[in-house]
């Protein structure tokens, strides 16, 4: 069984979960899900600089009106449950946490302890930070010793 350790800031979308489910054939896979909450003000601010490039100005408007810190864990704990439902209705096996602190220390000791094949890292553009290699996938591909996939989510 193959084993990837997805990274992720909402919960898959249905066109996700087919993806990831799909990417390596017939062999069966087992993820490890890390749900970041949504962040703090740097986050909203480099979200909303991306949704400006992308000519989405409203959404950019919407990014101080979403939950942040403490508030958003119980979206995300939701998020979580119902992208660990939807991988597992694909067939394949799945466990998962919400991220409390550091993202990429917790990803280097989930790939350690799980013996994890490869790190997804499964997210929105966010054009700064990857133009500044300050993504996660970025980040990752330096700590965890196993190849980092970067994809795309994509919206219902």
């Amino acid at each position: 069984m193959f084993t990837s350790v997805l990274m992720i800031e909402k919960p898959l979308s249905s066109v996700d979960v087919e993806f990831v489910s799909t990417l390596h054939g017939d062999e069966g896979v087992s993820f490890v899900v890390l749900m970041q909450p949504r962040g703090d003000q740097a986050d909203v601010l480099l979200r909303a600089i991306d949704d400006v490039a992308l000519g989405q100005v409203d959404e950019a408007v919407r990014e101080g009106e979403e939950p942040r810190g403490e508030e958003a864990k119980p979206l995300a704990q939701r998020g979580l449950e119902v992208t660990l439902e939807a991988l597992r209705a694909r067939g394949s096996e799945a466990v998962g946490q919400v991220i409390e602190d550091h993202p990429l220390d917790l990803l280097t000791s989930v790939v350690s302890e799980t013996g994890a094949d490869e790190v997804i890292v499964l997210t929105a553009p966010h054009y700064v930070e990857e133009f500044f290699h300050r993504d996660w996938a970025s980040r990752a591909r330096h700590k965890v010793g196993v190849p980092v996939l970067k994809l795309f989510a994509h919206n219902e």
